[in-house]
């Protein structure tokens, strides 16, 4: 009996010697307490803040941000968009944060790191810049770095020394609920559909000046009008006046809107819609903006291989070292750039909600199996589904709708949203449309897409480096190839280095997608039986053919801008027949002149 109490006072006492020792070490570690990790809680942003305080934000197309500025600013808040991402920021991202992030994120994080540093170099003291200055972001979750990006924010905010910079986020998930929750930042209607006007103003602009550019006839005209033609509708988005139904309302229904706040609010957001999309001076704005452009002259004969870009978010929208300048560098050589509207991801967000809605009904639903004479559990499943689907659908065919009224009084040259439907089920034999992350199935839904419509001349994928959803899109590309023999598709991994690496693989692609531009083209040509002296003669008797707004139809299988226009052209003067017997005689002068 001793021997037991003396071998459990031993057993006692080396478990003790264990603790100590294991307790001692964790301490050497830095591990003596579990952290688990809290989201910080943010200072709050308040209205009365709101005269001092400057919203920054940046990650777009110099388009979107001007305008998306003037909306902040209309709205009454100081914003100021960020320098475009460099090399430098690139570097700074790196340095302040985790390792293992991807491309977008060390740009756009260095980025706003940079512009703090260059503030505090101005003069600014670190207490000031926290206090007047925060910054507003996009956030998501799921199976993406894109998850990560508020959390590294702070992480290399912190790092940097500015720790407590306020960031205030807005996801995908979460829609208007989600800002900071605090009044410095209220989504209001004005706001809402400034923001909506904003976005699809920037797509269009940014696919028209991409539309106009590479057929200039005067080198430096385009980007010249665009950018007063921007500035323009900047002015109107900032100088609106904000609709209010008691100040417009006639003086005997003033009172009544004034005790009346359910029918002051409903009619006050029936006037801002009326006034946002069909107001007078909206309209008008855009008719100057049209008019501008469309002083641009052009020479659609050139012979020009369309690329379609696809890939990441950031990447295939940003216009600087964030993809090597791609844009730049591929007109440079010779091309015309497709490039992608924000508009797209906004339409597969609503898609992807209505087919998440109807695949997890069979569990959300609540009855199981109701029998046939149960007609209100009959009832309550189908209407709890379709209720939802009518709200999600109403959403997808308001934003379809103002999107494309915006393209009709801009010309009606750009590209319309292609549907979403035909994307997931030319992408679904090569990819499920549940599969989360990045750009999910459009990748490959695009790819398939472009080709099969001869769209496009050559497909580029620009992607960072590491993307996890890009990576499985491009194993998944190599057997779309496979299927599709004439289809040229190039995936770029962007980063901070690499450029001269990126141009040299685009240049070798884009050689094969020149040569079928060309071929197309001639061939085109000669189905016309002219020759191309005659049309261009055609089109300098007809100015209007060198407007960037003259609508050329589109033609089934014919790709090039080129090869559109000549077969259009070839069709004008077959219906001309003045211009045929001018054309006889005048080749018929000489042959009598020396024939005397």
């Amino acid at each position: 009996m001793a021997t037991n109490l003396v071998q459990i006072e031993k057993d006692t006492e080396i478990k003790k010697r264990l603790e100590a020792e294991r307790a001692r070490l964790r301490q050497i570690a830095g591990l003596g307490q579990p952290n688990h990790f809290h989201r910080p809680i943010e200072r709050a942003f308040t209205a009365a803040e709101r005269d001092r305080v400057t919203i920054l934000f940046g990650g777009f197309t110099w388009k979107h941000e001007d305008l998306i500025r003037a909306v902040f600013q209309g709205c009454g808040y100081r914003c100021e968009k960020l320098p475009v991402p460099d090399v430098a920021a690139f570097q700074a991202g790196k340095e302040y944060g985790n390792n293992g992030q991807c491309n977008p994120t060390y740009f756009t994080v260095g980025n706003l790191v940079q512009y703090l540093q260059f503030l505090e170099k101005q003069g600014l003291r670190r207490q000031e810049i926290l206090d007047n200055y925060v910054f507003f972001t996009a956030g998501s979750c799921g199976p993406c770095r894109f998850g990560m990006y508020e959390a590294e924010y702070r992480f290399a905010l912190k790092n940097a020394g500015f720790d407590g910079f306020r960031v205030l986020l807005f996801k995908d998930s979460d829609g208007i609920k989600a800002a900071s929750g605090e009044p410095g930042l209220k989504f209001t209607i004005d706001f809402g559909f400034g923001m909506l006007n904003a976005l699809h103003l920037g797509d269009i602009i940014n696919d028209l000046i991409y539309q106009i550019r590479p057929y200039e006839a005067v080198p430096g005209e385009t980007d010249r009008v665009f950018r007063e033609m921007v500035d323009g509708l900047c002015q109107d988005l900032k100088n609106r006046r904000a609709f209010e139904i008691e100040q417009v309302a006639p003086e005997w229904a003033k009172p009544k809107f004034k005790s009346n706040k359910v029918l002051r609010n409903l009619f006050n957001v029936l006037g801002k819609w009326h006034e946002h999309m069909w107001g007078k001076d909206y309209l008008h704005a855009l008719a100057v903006a049209r008019e501008k452009m469309d002083a641009i002259e052009v020479d659609r004969t050139r012979v020009k291989p369309m690329v379609k870009i696809t890939g990441e978010f950031w990447a295939q929208i940003t216009e600087g070292d964030g993809n090597f300048h791609m844009f730049d560098f591929l007109e440079r050589e010779g091309a015309q750039v497709l490039v992608e509207p924000i508009a797209t991801w906004v339409a597969y967000l609503m898609y992807q909600a209505k087919a998440h809605a109807r695949a997890k009904w069979p569990v959300n639903r609540p009855y199981r199996n109701p029998e046939w004479y149960e007609l209100k559990k009959q009832f309550a499943n189908y209407i709890g589904l379709h209720k939802k689907l009518w709200g999600i659908g109403a959403g997808q065919h308001m934003w379809n709708f103002f999107y494309h009224r915006t393209i009709k009084n801009l010309g009606g040259i750009t590209h319309e949203l292609v549907p979403q439907t035909d994307l997931a089920e030319m992408a679904h034999p090569f990819y499920n449309q549940f599969a989360r992350g990045g750009e999910g199935h459009l990748e490959v839904g695009k790819n398939v897409y472009y080709t099969v419509h001869k769209l496009c001349h050559m497909v580029l994928a620009l992607k960072p480096f590491g993307c996890m959803p890009s990576t499985q899109s491009d194993g998944v590309q190599s057997a779309v190839i496979n299927k599709f023999k004439d289809m040229i598709f190039l995936p770029i991994e962007t980063s901070g280095e690499g450029e001269v690496n990126a141009h040299s693989r685009v240049q070798m692609a884009l050689g094969e997608a020149k040569v079928k531009a060309k071929a197309e083209f001639e061939q085109c040509l000669k189905s016309t039986g002219k020759t191309l002296t005659e049309i261009r003669a055609y089109i300098d008797e007809h100015p209007e053919l060198k407007k960037p707004f003259y609508h050329v139809p589109h033609r089934e299988g014919v790709a090039g801008t080129a090869a559109q226009f000549i077969l259009h052209v070839s069709d004008r003067i077959d219906r001309d027949t003045r211009f045929w017997k001018r054309s006889r005689v005048q080749v018929s002068a000489p042959l009598t002149a020396s024939g005397d």
